[in-house]
């Protein structure tokens, strides 16, 4: 039974990202590659956008790979009428280097909640190896709330 009240393909959720254009996800190439029924897959490049000085993948680059997969898994899995998600916290254990290629990232779902979701997401390098593992808390925010109220103010005052 597919977790997803929101159904996207990768090809729509790339399409979704690419008109966006100037942002994290599409300065360090993620891309989705897969849905299946509880999980969302998606790589990104092992380039000079995501190594380190040292020439091998920077570990903030697995988390923001991590966080832009649970944060859709959040959005995919909910309610459409609800409030926006954030990150609330994410850890991430760095088992493997990786110097180019891909690394390949799946979320799985821990908890999914009205108003959190902890998801469970691990990376792997194109040899199947696992590199990394994160766990990424998400909190919804409702629409009305004073937090969404004051971020409203924020942006309109840029």
């Amino acid at each position: 039974m597919s977790i997803w009240k929101r159904r996207f393909t990768p090809e729509q959720l790339n399409q979704q990202v690419a008109t966006r254009g100037n942002d994290m996800f599409s300065h360090v190439g993620i891309e989705f590659v897969d849905v299946g029924e509880d999980y969302l897959s998606a790589r990104m490049p092992v380039d000079h956008r995501t190594r380190q000085p040292m020439g091998i993948l920077h570990g903030g680059a697995s988390v923001v790979l991590a966080e832009t997969l649970g944060s859709m898994a959040a959005v995919m899995s909910s309610d459409p009428e609800g409030g926006p998600w954030f990150g609330l916290e994410v850890n991430a254990n760095h088992l493997r280097a990786v110097r180019d290629g891909h690394v390949t990232a799946t979320a799985r779902p821990v908890h999914i909640g009205r108003s959190t979701s902890v998801w469970d997401i691990r990376l792997v390098d194109d040899a199947g190896r696992m590199t990394c593992i994160c766990r990424l808390t998400m909190i919804r925010m409702p629409a009305d709330s004073p937090s969404m109220a004051a971020l409203r103010r924020a942006e309109d005052d840029s």
